[in-house]
């Protein structure tokens, strides 16, 4: 669908949106339990039922986003996306596409190597997980928000609007 007859995101988008958001910030900080799993794991101590519990919360939570990831993907084809604010810099429209672009791949890369590593042992995909993957998500969010500031406060531009209300 094209994104120019696009003028607001759906309800279910927007849900979505909200719901990945808060899954994956649970997830970037509340590490502990998949990180005190994998620790004792390498180093051969004893597992407790929950240090499992605590790694399978976290595995369970990043299945999740996968999945949500798969329904968004499927509404952005379907329904569209509004486009950029017509007086945004150009600069800045191509940089909201590639951010948004990186995130997509990142709703599905970080989940499937966290699947690899505590699924399958691949300690690769486990460091990718939680190294430059993991920094790649909080650079994103970081300039994700800015960037919704810029466009409430600077431009005046009512781009948060469409994720919030619709």
């Amino acid at each position: 669908m094209a994104s120019s007859l696009v003028v607001s995101y759906s309800l279910s988008q927007r849900l979505i949106h909200w719901i990945m958001a808060a899954l994956i910030l649970f997830n970037l900080l509340f590490t502990e339990g998949m990180e005190e799993f994998t620790e004792a794991a390498e180093e051969g101590q004893a597992v407790t039922p929950d240090m499992i519990a605590s790694a399978n919360i976290h595995a369970y939570v990043g299945i999740a986003v996968l999945c949500l990831a798969v329904i968004r993907l499927i509404l952005r084809f379907t329904q569209g996306a509004p486009a950029a604010p017509a007086d945004e810099p150009p600069l800045a429209q191509m940089a909201s596409k590639v951010t948004h672009a990186t995130f997509y791949l990142l709703f599905f890369a970080l989940p499937i190597a966290g699947i690899a590593a505590y699924y399958f042992n691949i300690e690769t995909a486990g460091s990718l997980h939680a190294g430059p993957l993991k920094l790649l998500m909080w650079v994103l969010i970081v300039l994700h928000v800015g960037a919704i500031l810029v466009h409430q406060f600077f431009w005046k531009t009512p781009v948060a609007q469409r994720m919030i209300r619709g």
